[in-house]
């Protein structure tokens, strides 16, 4: 995509964005506070990478979310 080009997404896709990207960030805040609850190594290793994975996920649904339609114009 050239400098000028801006992805823009529209308005459903707005709004689906933001629901995936408040889906994925409760999605992780519920992975980290479990493992503090886990005492078998094999889970809280499984735990971790579905942390770092629902990080990564974020991090791409917020480059999305920049190019977020707000107003009309």
């Amino acid at each position: 995509m050239d400098s000028e080009a801006k992805e823009v997404l529209a308005f459903h896709e707005t709004m689906e964005t933001h629901e995936l990207l408040n889906f994925k960030t409760i999605c992780l805040v519920k992975a980290k506070l479990m493992q503090g609850l886990c005492f078998d190594n094999d889970l809280k290793a499984l735990m971790e990478k579905d942390v770092q994975l629902s990080m990564q996920a974020i991090q791409e649904l917020k480059e999305h979310y920049a190019g977020a339609r707000t107003t009309l114009t």
